[in-house]
């Protein structure tokens, strides 16, 4: 499939719950937009705290009286293989519905997205099995134990960057772990996951275990995480919302959250990298990927002085190079913003770096004469640490360039007052890089290379104010499980 008719694309205004979609007709609507056009293509029910409440009660019952909970480990495998494998095989209506709403290029649903979130359940499968408990070392006439069980329901909240994927990020683990899980996607991306749901339940995962309520953060996923049978919160998304979320689990539990958060993130060049062509565009890559629309994004270039002035130019030639256009079109190479609201957001930062002391050496504004919102590449230079575009994640892309003469120099313009997502280091000398990958702080660093792979074996979570906890990995699956002790006397009479 090298595109699609958007108009084509047939979404449900629904929630998915105890296995049936549930329409909301007295609900309050919120409008849907196709961020490439900009037109309203859906209306989306805003879950009450009383549907909300509806959604977890079901939950909570299919993991009481299912045997999902209870079913050897290798049983709930089979039902998560069956499930990624009518994923990929579902690729042909899946792909349109996550690539017509989202900012997600069509080409890049089917070579990426699918495969991955496929991909990441089957590595959550594989680890229902694979995981004990501990004997402890205690005194001879004792038999101590620490078991681990599930939360029981799993509060889930999904952006709208990657819905399918960070969708998967948040269900997999939860649903191999045992629990059941409640999912409010984003509203500006909502009905990609409840496919996903109808599918977990085609492929044989009792109804009730995989909810979808949908709605806005205020009213919908506030209830959520304040509800008192939720046990767990899983959270992608900005800093912001990951504060009033977790003040939410405290203030009605407590209970644990784990929360990926913002970033602003470096991507630190020596003059001595590899193939400095090539970390070029590795550069321009990680920043403009999904119009920079990635927790993730490298949006700070530190670069030695001695090859700023190449690098600089060629980063922009890649700038330059991208054709943006719509999600249903092949040859779209830059994404769209996913509102006019953020697009917005994002010109006025550039424009306040720039009154600050910015020089714009690319970009700098929307593009004239598209119907959506699409932001020009932008390469913003003689930044000092204090300028916005340094200081604030735009969620868009726009690259700041800083130089370095020093290695020392490169470590402590890396570090950042608020973020520590991740960082890319790019050098030749190896102890050089892992000397940067001790200094930098973040929950990610990435060595002669930017971005994520399909390796779920390696987590992904931040330092600072990027969060706390872990996605994907052991980590996350062991995230989902509490532990409890236990201690017997064997001692005999």
């Amino acid at each position: 499939m090298d595109r699609f008719d958007p108009h084509s694309v047939m979404v449900r205004s629904s929630h998915f719950i105890g296995g049936q979609y549930v329409t909301d007709s007295q609900a309050e609507v919120l409008g849907v937009r196709r961020p490439s056009d900009l037109q309203l293509y859906a209306e989306l029910p805003v879950a009450s705290a009383e549907r909300v409440d509806q959604a977890v009660q079901n939950a909570w019952q299919a993991y009481r009286h299912s045997d999902w909970a209870r079913r050897p480990p290798r049983d709930r495998a089979r039902v998560l293989f069956r499930w990624a494998d009518l994923i990929e095989a579902d690729s042909a209506y899946l792909a349109p519905l996550e690539a017509v709403g989202s900012s997600r290029p069509i080409r890049d649903v089917l070579a990426w997205d699918i495969p991955y979130v496929a991909d990441c359940i089957r590595f959550f499968a594989e680890l229902a099995d694979k995981h004990g408990g501990q004997v402890a070392a205690t005194q001879q006439d004792r038999l101590g134990m620490m078991v681990s069980e599930p939360y029981g329901v799993i509060g889930a909240i999904a952006p709208w960057n990657f819905p399918l994927s960070m969708g998967a990020w948040k269900v997999g683990p939860a649903l191999a772990a045992g629990n059941a899980v409640v999912l409010k996607p984003s509203e500006l991306t909502p009905f990609s996951s409840l496919r996903l749901a109808e599918l977990a339940v085609q492929a044989g995962l009792p109804a009730g275990m995989f909810n979808v309520i949908q709605g806005d953060g205020r009213t919908t996923g506030d209830a959520l995480c304040r509800h008192p049978r939720i046990g767990k919160v899983t959270f992608t998304g900005s800093t912001a919302t990951g504060a009033s979320i977790m003040s939410a689990c405290a203030l009605s539990g407590p209970k644990p959250a784990t929360l990926e958060l913002g970033g602003k993130s470096p991507q630190i060049v020596f003059a001595d990298a590899p193939d400095l062509k090539k970390t070029a565009q590795q550069v321009a890559a990680a920043i403009t990927g999904n119009a920079g629309q990635v927790c993730v994004s490298g949006s700070r270039l530190l670069i030695q002085r001695s090859a700023a002035e190449a690098f600089v130019a060629e980063v922009r030639q890649h700038f330059q190079a991208l054709r943006p256009g719509p999600t249903w079109e092949s040859g779209t190479t830059l994404p769209p913003i996913i509102s006019a609201q953020q697009a917005q957001r994002i010109d006025a930062i550039v424009r306040r770096s720039i009154d600050q002391g910015a020089e714009c050496l690319t970009g700098g504004a929307l593009f004239d004469g598209l119907p959506g919102a699409y932001y020009q590449p932008t390469l913003l230079s003689e930044l000092d640490s204090s300028n916005p575009a340094v200081q604030e994640e735009i969620f868009g892309p726009v690259l700041t360039v800083q130089t370095f003469d020093d290695e020392e120099q490169a470590w402590q313009l890396a570090s950042h007052d608020t973020y520590g997502l991740a960082a890319g280091i790019h050098t030749a000398d190896i102890n050089r890089a892992l000397r940067g990958m001790r200094r930098v702080e973040a929950g990610t660093v990435w060595i002669n290379r930017y971005g994520r792979s399909f390796d779920h074996i390696v987590p992904t979570g931040g330092y600072k104010r990027s969060g706390i906890g872990k996605d994907v990995g052991k980590e996350a699956f062991e995230a989902n499980l509490r532990v409890k002790s236990v201690l017997i006397d064997i001692a005999g009479q």
